[in-house]
C-alpha cells in the first residue's frame, strides 16, 4: 500500500534544511559543475610585439616627412599661382617671371660693372642693337618706313663713341647718325618711288632721326659716364634708383592703388604708386650717395627726386609712344617685361639728369 501522506508530501516543496540534508549524505553543499567556455565569445588573443627594424622605421618616417613637405609644398605653389594671377589681372605683368628676368638682368649689369666696367660696353650695345631692333619693328607695323640697316650702323657707331669718344665729339656723332638715317630713308623713297605722301615722307624721316636720339644716344651717354673716373659707381646708383622706384611704384599701386595718375596714357598707374615711388627713390638716393658715391644725404635727397623725375616721364612716354602705336609692348624677348625697351624706359633717359649731376655732385668729377 502507498502512503498517502508520502504521495502528498512528493508534490509539496522541501524545506530549506530538508535541502540542505538531502544535497549531501554529511550536510555539505554540493559542488556546481563550471559551465564549458564560449570559444566565440572570447575575443582573439592579440599578437605579441615584435621586435621592430629601425631601418624600417626611419624610411617610413622619411616617406611620411616628404610627403607631408610635398602637400604643403603644392598648397604654397597653389596660393602663389592664385595671387600672381590677382596681379596679373590687376597690372598686367606676371610678377614671378618679372622677377626673376629682372633679377638676372640687374646680376649681370652689376657684376659687369663692379668688377670690369669695360664689360659694361657689350652690355650696352646689346642694349641699344636690340632696342633699336624692336623699336623699328613696332614703328613699321604702325605703317612707318623705318631702315633698319642704317638705324643698326648708325646706332653701333653712335653707342661706341659715348665711351672712346671725348665728349664734344659724341654730340657731333648724335648729328651725323641723325642725319645719316634722314638722308637714308629720303634717297630709298626717291628710288621706289611708290606714290608716298610728302607728310608721310617727312615724318618717316624725323621719326627715324628719334630712333637714334631716344635708343643708341642715351645707351652712349651711359657709357659716356661709365668712363669717367668713378662713373660706374653712379651708373649703379642712378639705375638702382630708377629700379627701386619702379618697384616702389608697384608695390604701391598693387596695394592701394586707386586714382588713376594719366589713365589715357598708362590706364594702371596710379597716384598711390606715384607716393610709393617718390619714398623708394629718395630712399635708394640718400642709400647710394652715403654709402657708394660718398657724398651727403642731401645730395641723395636731390639725386633721389631727379632720377625719379626723370625715370617716371620716360616710362610715361613710352606708354604713350606704344599707345599711339598700337601695341601692349614692343616685343616679347624678355618674359614678365616684354621688350628690352620695356625694361629700360625708365632708365635710358634718367642717363641725362645723372650725367649732369655727377658733374654738378661729383667731388671728383673733371671733365675728360
Amino acid at each position: 500500500m502507498n502512503d498517502p501522506i508520502g504521495d502528498a508530501d512528493e508534490g509539496q516543496p522541501l524545506t530549506r534544511r530538508e535541502a540542505r540534508g538531502a544535497a549531501s549524505p554529511n550536510g555539505t553543499a554540493p559542488v556546481q559543475p563550471i559551465p564549458a567556455a564560449d570559444e566565440t565569445a572570447v575575443p582573439p588573443r592579440p599578437p605579441l610585439p615584435q621586435s621592430a627594424d629601425p631601418a624600417a622605421m626611419m624610411r617610413e618616417q622619411l616617406k611620411q616627412a616628404r610627403g607631408d613637405f610635398e602637400t604643403h609644398v603644392s598648397q604654397a605653389r597653389e596660393h602663389l599661382d592664385q595671387a600672381n594671377e590677382r596681379i596679373k589681372a590687376r597690372t598686367g605683368r606676371d610678377l614671378i617671371l618679372a622677377t626673376l628676368v629682372g633679377l638676372a638682368f640687374g646680376a649681370v649689369l652689376l657684376g659687369s660693372l663692379v668688377f670690369i666696367k669695360e664689360l659694361f660696353i657689350p652690355i650696352a650695345l646689346a642694349i641699344a642693337v636690340l632696342g633699336i631692333f624692336e623699336f623699328s619693328r613696332a614703328l613699321r607695323t604702325a605703317g612707318r618706313r623705318i631702315d633698319i640697316v642704317p638705324q643698326l650702323i648708325a646706332g653701333v657707331a653712335l653707342v661706341l663713341a659715348g665711351y672712346f669718344a671725348p665728349p664734344w665729339l659724341t654730340w657731333v656723332a648724335l648729328l651725323f647718325a641723325v642725319a645719316f638715317v634722314i638722308v637714308w630713308r629720303l634717297l630709298a623713297q626717291m628710288i621706289v618711288k611708290d606714290g608716298r605722301t610728302y607728310g608721310d615722307v617727312l615724318t618717316d624721316a624725323v621719326v627715324g632721326g628719334f630712333v637714334q636720339i631716344y635708343v643708341p644716344f642715351l645707351a652712349g651717354l651711359a657709357l659716356m659716364l661709365t668712363q669717367q673716373e668713378g662713373g660706374q659707381w653712379w651708373v649703379i646708383a642712378f639705375v638702382g634708383i630708377a629700379v627701386a622706384a619702379d618697384t616702389g611704384a608697384y608695390a604701391a599701386g598693387v596695394a592701394i592703388g586707386k586714382h588713376p595718375m594719366a589713365p589715357r596714357i598708362s590706364p594702371k598707374k596710379t597716384w598711390e604708386g606715384f607716393g610709393g615711388a617718390v619714398i623708394a627713390a629718395i630712399v635708394a638716393g640718400v642709400l647710394f650717395s652715403i654709402l657708394l658715391l660718398d657724398m651727403s644725404w642731401w645730395a641723395g635727397v636731390i639725386f633721389g627726386i631727379v632720377i625719379l623725375l626723370s625715370a617716371t616721364l620716360g616710362d610715361l612716354s613710352e606708354s604713350m609712344i606704344k599707345r599711339d602705336i598700337g601695341i601692349k609692348d614692343m616685343s616679347s624677348w624678355l618674359p614678365g617685361h616684354g621688350g628690352m625697351l620695356d625694361r629700360v624706359d625708365s632708365i635710358l633717359p634718367s642717363t641725362v639728369p645723372a650725367l649732369i649731376l655727377y658733374f654738378l655732385l661729383s667731388p671728383w668729377a673733371v671733365l675728360a
